[in-house]
């Protein structure tokens, strides 16, 4: 009895040839090198990218204290790594809301004229701004970042600040940004908002993916090593 070829199952023919005869007729088949883990990135990932810069100052884990004298702390709104993200500050080093005028802001030629800046204040709750209700204000993160070229950050308010009506609109940090992070945010609430400095004010998601051609260190990007104060508008 004879089987038609036809009839047989499909076998790739390199399986056909005896073993010494198959690198001379085909390529070897490779099992394809997997890349870095590419999506959201864990705590572990954010700890590793914290010890080569990318963080400073970085807390490991999450900090619920802030000293308020050298002795004495008091509860704070969290603050360091989570599982899958990092809680960021807001410094009290420049803290400025836009002030009321009848003259529209034009974010090509805005200026110092267009805003106020605000004094800390501090008592046994910690050190804090006071934001006017249904205002705008920009502040500063105390951490640094240096965001790798195979890294993207985006930015999420605090559901802490969330439930008191400060709805936080800070835009993503690019592959290749460093600096510091201009927060910008809103009292949508009708009443003043206490908003905590050096503590906790946004969480930030790291995804990673292969890296980009151009990074925005790469194209010298307009907002690239932002110091420790509200940066502008620039065009």
């Amino acid at each position: 009895m004879y089987l038609h070829y036809q009839s047989l199952p499909s076998i790739h023919p390199y399986l056909l040839l005896p073993s010494p005869m198959r690198s001379q007729f085909f390529a070897p088949i490779r099992q394809p090198v997997l890349p870095e883990y590419y999506g959201l990135l864990a705590d572990c990932d954010i700890n590793s990218l914290a010890a080569q810069g990318m963080i400073s100052p970085y807390m490991t884990g999450q900090c619920k204290e802030v000293s308020i004298t050298e002795w004495e702390t008091v509860p704070a709104i969290s603050y360091g790594t989570s599982s899958y993200g990092y809680d960021a500050r807001l410094s009290p080093m420049d803290f400025v809301v836009f002030k009321d005028k009848d003259t529209p802001i034009d974010p090509k030629s805005m200026s110092e004229y267009d805003i106020a800046h605000l004094e800390p204040n501090s008592d046994e709750t910690g050190t804090y701004f006071i934001l006017p209700p249904h205002t705008y204000a920009e502040g500063v993160t105390v951490e640094h970042f240096k965001i790798p070229e195979d890294i993207l950050v985006v930015c999420l308010g605090k559901s802490t600040y969330a439930r008191s009506g400060v709805h936080l609109l800070t835009t993503p940090l690019e592959p290749g940004w460093e600096g510091h992070i201009t927060l910008e945010f809103v009292n949508l609430s009708n009443n003043p908002v206490k908003v905590y400095a050096n503590e906790g004010f946004l969480q930030l998601l790291f995804f990673r993916n292969k890296p980009c051609i151009v990074s925005y260190s790469t194209r010298k990007g307009k907002y690239q090593k932002q110091p420790q104060q509200v940066v502008l508008p620039r065009v």
